[in-house]
């Protein structure tokens, strides 16, 4: 006879403490198996061999494993599609239901219809639950009942309802002992799911007051840890937005808004799946890119000759971070400079960012673009050397990434700045037109 139980499946929430879908399947009449997949389809997409990300990942399933197997219980982890993953669970076992934790991706959200239609012909329940936002889908709209397409209004009206309630936590580590009791599972390794150990240092998940308290004076200067570097953190659910949020909302407001603009994008994808792969504005598809590859490459090593955008690249590269600043830099240099898509970019920094989330990404790299739901004028164009003179005055970030730097060693110029802004402009006025 088959067990009875509900399912919980961990996907970018990779915690046990302050996670509401867990909690919720943990407050159910029947134990919780819990169970991750690594997804074949997603990793399928990464570049073979070592991700850094695929490591950290393996390392928290094994830590949520090892956690759950103080209590009597395990971690069901599977290597394939989540389709074959369940149709094994449904066959071991009696499923009454399977919970989770929202992703808002368009990939995510088909997946997860299909996984709900397979096990409502099993007569097994889906429900999911809000965790990686503060406020999703629908809850933030104008006065219209629309969404919001510029952050400024969105934000206040953020701010206004957030502080109309008190956000609650869900403590779901006080319910291990709901958890199925079972023997440990085996878990497939890192070169069973193709991939090698990657040796890129992990910040730290502490949440420290003292980063966010003097976030708004040194969030800039990308020669100093000014920065919580909690991003990767965030977009795998090994803290939770809740408690960094209660703790921002009283600590800095500049860094508040960072994290409404992370929900401000994660809305924008859920309304206009599109930003995925087209401009938020449909007229902007029509920028002539000139997509010059030699170019791109020289960007994406580092060798444009803009030491700015140079030592930006080169620490995405070597560490699979880059200062929020100098993102801004090296985007705008790639797009507007260079007239490269800005796609292109977007999937440089997808292949290579630790803390890669798509709705951040795309949003950030349209804004750069010009292309995006922004009230900022399409005309903007950041100049890198006056940027480098302004946050980076003794040029220490710069030697410290760019050794060559000031030697005959350094290339020449990709393009002369003035002359390639002038370019830009008409490239973008002619599209518009």
């Amino acid at each position: 006879m088959k067990q009875k139980t509900v399912l919980f499946w961990f996907r970018r929430d990779l915690r046990l403490h302050d996670n509401p879908g867990l909690y919720h399947a943990l407050k159910q009449q029947v134990p919780v198996l819990p169970v991750f997949i690594f997804d074949t389809e997603i990793l399928g997409k990464l570049s073979s061999g070592s991700d850094p990300r695929v490591t950290f990942i393996h390392r928290q399933v094994m830590n949520l494993k090892m956690e759950l197997e103080k209590t009597g219980s395990s971690l069901k982890v599977f290597y394939g599609s989540p389709e074959s993953a369940f149709t094994e669970l449904l066959n071991e076992f009696e499923v009454t239901a399977v919970f989770a934790n929202k992703d808002y991706e368009p990939y995510s959200r088909n997946r997860d219809r299909e996984i709900k239609e397979l096990l409502g012909t099993n007569e097994a329940g889906f429900f999911s639950f809000k965790d990686h936002i503060i406020f999703e889908e629908d809850e933030i709209l104008n006065n219209s009942g629309q969404p919001y397409t510029v952050f400024t209004p969105y934000s206040r009206k953020w701010k206004a309802k957030y502080n109309e309630i008190s956000i609650n936590t869900f403590p779901s580590e006080k319910l291990k002992d709901r958890f199925i009791k079972t023997n440990p599972f085996n878990m497939p390794s890192l070169e069973d799911i193709g991939f090698k150990p990657g040796d890129t240092e992990v910040p730290s998940s502490e949440i420290s007051e003292e980063v966010i308290s003097n976030y708004e004076h040194k969030r800039d200067l990308p020669y100093i840890k000014g920065t919580t570097r909690l991003g990767m953190h965030l977009r795998f659910g090994t803290i939770s937005i809740r408690e960094l949020t209660i703790k921002a909302a009283e600590w800095s407001e500049v860094f508040l808004n960072e994290l409404i603009w992370r929900n401000f994008f994660t809305t924008i994808l859920w309304h206009f799946p599109h930003v995925e792969e087209r401009a938020f504005r449909p007229q902007y598809d029509r920028i002539q890119w000139r997509n010059n590859e030699q170019e791109f490459e020289r960007w994406c090593n580092g060798t444009t000759g803009y030491p700015m955008v140079d030592a930006g690249m080169c620490e995405l590269n070597a560490t699979g971070f880059m200062h929020n600043r100098v993102r801004m830099i090296t985007a705008g240099f790639l797009v507007k400079d260079l007239l490269i898509d800005w796609r292109w970019g977007e999937a440089y920094f997808a292949e290579k960012l630790l803390d890669y989330e798509l709705a951040s990404n795309n949003g950030n790299w349209q804004w750069a673009a010009g292309t995006g739901c922004d009230a900022a004028p399409w005309f903007r164009v950041f100049n890198p050397e006056t940027q480098q003179k302004k946050f980076d005055p003794k040029g220490e970030y710069i030697k410290k990434w760019i050794p060559e730097y000031g030697t005959i060693a350094y290339p020449q110029p990709v393009v002369e700045h003035k002359w390639a802004r002038e370019r830009a402009l008409k490239v973008y006025k002619s599209a518009l037109e």
